[in-house]
């Protein structure tokens, strides 16, 4: 090895002593990212996207997390369209006027609007598909944040059919949403994968499968090309699209790459033009050497633990699960672990407009007292160095989950003497795994919220919500979200959801460990990327400059 780096030394002096001693003119200039006027486009446009895990599946109200939603933004589009900018703007309807009263949103569907078959999208698609999110059929995992919509709890629930459900096309462009109350986030709530219409002909034809390559017809600027799993999703320019003249990008590969690790090598060896985030061990060398490319932002979610309270050793365990927040140095995690700039977190809800988040009393402790505490209320829960907790930790594979997932088993054990056992799943079983509950005691979690309000987080928590992965059950909280739902005052609102945040954390189904900032490195050659807090790129919105 020492003799290779020899050589390899040697040969760069030699190839720099005939650059220094040629002719000037005989080093080619290096080429300026976007030619010399710097907006010439390459004329390859074609954009390669790191997307962390392998996508669970692309039936838009089936999905779940971040690396699906990433690929339906661009091959599905709402009512309501957002802005590079995060700002909402109009999608496949082109207006929408609402009621005195807040109770009735009415929607005028584009004319132009059309599906990847070339078929028209009408108000009927979308009546289509917001039917078949609330039916329980479905397997819907976030119907219940179309619980506003008249209708939609009972329909969930089984007590009433899909088609008595707050919504009617009209005509075939216009569409009717009726509510139980005033809704002030719908608009950004319609945004969301599980709005989305769905071709009536396209499930006929192909059932549960109709979300496949060669099968999906999808109404967005994209359509589904190929899908190889565990490597990649190729999604092709929809030239049915309404808006296909404003598009640039021809492809978008979505890679499925979960080291973070592999991904920045990747990155480096110019097969990613974008990657989904960062290796926390990595960031310093990052930061040193390709400042130009990283952006890092502040981004609307939360990290955290989830305890399982539907089984021992945390059902009626309020003391044990206290002891284990507070145990945990957040502000070690975010300096030494991760380190790009997360904001530790006592609460629940990150920062949002209007909103003022809360925290536990001992979340203004030093640390040195919170251990105390700590210690105090284990012993009280009934363990002790002869009779520890063991416990397992369950988390998604990726290497930044399982750094952090070992610093706290770490402090866990200094601290309190836990013992615990960690154990990795791939996406798609760590999904199932969580959502069955019974297989569970302690797993990582994060929730990035649907739309920029406090209400997207404590939505996730209502017992009713199939998402509530820690089997949280309280009246008290229930009721707290179900007034703040029917308040027609934005303060009381407000004032609703700070307390039922506050009884939360009382109760600590969850540790909260930090509030998320994005994380990306992006080629200088890749133009309209736009930072916004809901960290979303719609790919209809970039294009690729000569380099």
């Amino acid at each position: 090895m020492r003799m290779r780096v020899k050589l390899a030394g040697a040969a760069l002096a030699a190839g720099l002593l005939v650059v220094a001693c040629g002719p000037a003119e005989d080093a080619p200039a290096p080429t300026p990212v976007g030619g010399a006027a710097g907006d010439e486009r390459a004329a390859a446009q074609i954009l390669r996207v790191g997307n962390g895990a392998e996508p669970q599946t692309l039936d838009p109200h089936r999905a779940e997390g971040v690396p699906e939603s990433n690929i339906l933004r661009d091959l599905f589009e709402g009512l309501v369209g957002e802005a590079p900018d995060g700002s909402l703007v109009p999608g496949a309807a082109e207006s929408w006027t609402i009621s005195d009263d807040g109770l009735l949103y009415t929607f005028r569907i584009r004319a132009d609007a059309r599906w990847s078959n070339g078929a028209p999208v009408t108000a009927r698609d979308f009546e289509f598909g917001l039917r078949r999110a609330v039916n329980p059929a479905t397997l819907s995992v976030y119907s219940s944040v179309l619980f506003p919509i008249v209708n939609a709890e009972a329909i969930v629930d089984g007590e009433l059919p899909p088609e008595q459900l707050g919504v009617r096309a009209v005509d075939a462009r216009t569409l009717e949403i009726r509510l139980n109350s005033p809704t002030p986030y719908l608009l950004g709530l319609l945004t969301h994968s599980t709005t989305y219409p769905v071709y009536a002909p396209n499930l006929d034809e192909h059932g549960q499968r109709f979300a496949r390559p060669g099968k999906l017809v999808s109404n967005g600027a994209y359509q589904l090309s190929e899908w190889v799993v565990q490597s990649h999703v190729r999604l092709a320019r929809n030239p049915n699209y309404w808006d296909d003249a404003g598009t640039e990008i021809d492809e978008v590969w979505y890679y499925a790459i979960e080291n973070p690790d592999a991904e920045l090598k990747r990155y480096r060896a110019g097969e990613l033009d974008i990657t989904d985030g960062l290796p926390y061990n990595q960031l310093k060398w990052v930061r040193e050497n390709l400042a130009d490319e990283l952006v890092i932002a502040p981004w609307f979610g939360s990290y955290y633990f989830g305890f399982n309270l539907s089984k021992p050793p945390f059902e009626n365990a309020k003391d044990l699960r206290t002891a284990l927040a507070m145990a945990i140095d957040r502000d070690i995690l975010t300096r030494s672990v991760t380190g790009a700039g997360e904001i530790a977190a006592y609460g629940w809800v990150p920062p949002a407009a209007g909103y003022t988040g809360q925290q536990p009393a001992w979340a203004a402790w030093g640390q040195a007292e919170r251990n105390a505490e700590a210690r105090r209320l284990y012993a009280q829960a009934g363990y002790s160095a002869e009779n520890p907790l063991r416990v397992e930790v369950l988390y998604n594979t990726n290497e930044n989950h399982k750094r952090i997932s070992v610093a706290i088993a770490s402090m866990w054990k200094e601290q309190l003497g836990v013992e615990t056992s960690l154990v990795n799943q791939e996406w798609k079983v760590f999904l199932d795994t969580k959502n069955r509950k019974e297989d569970t005691q302690v797993f990582r979690a994060g929730w990035i919220g649907d739309y920029d309000d406090a209400y997207s987080f404590a939505q996730l928590m209502h017992s009713k919500n199939a998402q509530n992965d820690s089997a949280y059950l309280s009246a008290v909280y229930d009721e707290l979200l179900d007034q703040s739902a029917r308040e027609l005052d934005a303060e009381q609102r407000i004032a609703l959801l700070e307390e039922a945040e506050r009884v939360l954390l009382e109760d600590l189904p969850i540790i909260p460990i930090y509030f998320y900032v994005s994380k990306h490195l992006v080629k200088p050659w890749v133009g309209g990327w736009t930072q916004n807090v809901m960290d979303r790129h719609p790919k209809k919105d970039f294009h690729i400059l000569s380099h």
